[in-house]
């Protein structure tokens, strides 16, 4: 399966504007949440950088329950959890863009 395929069926998992927009405001956590871990890093102590091992895990809450509350299925991540994460970052940068309905 290429990423295009499997990205085409990510978005069939996702066809639920609350779980979609779920996944954004998960996106944006990690977003400040890196860009935090950044400042502290360099403000104040160089160990703040060791939080960046768990960057790519603060979208769960959100993306999950809107799996949970909205979708009503298991997220992609349990079977793909690369691909899963790129398929965010896709599926936000086209929403952002207007390809697919915020």
């Amino acid at each position: 399966m290429t990423f295009t395929e499997y990205y085409q069926h990510y978005l069939s998992l996702h066809q639920n504007k609350w779980c979609r927009r779920l996944h954004v405001v998960g996106q944006v956590a990690t977003i400040l949440f890196v860009t935090l871990v950044l400042y502290h890093a360099v403000a104040v102590s160089p160990l703040a950088l060791l939080l960046l091992v768990i960057a790519p895990f603060v979208v769960y809450p959100f993306a999950w329950s809107g799996h949970f509350f909205f979708e009503h299925i298991k997220p992609a991540a349990f079977k793909n959890p690369v691909w899963a994460k790129a398929c965010d970052w896709v599926m936000m940068y086209e929403m952002l863009r207007g390809r697919i309905p915020f």
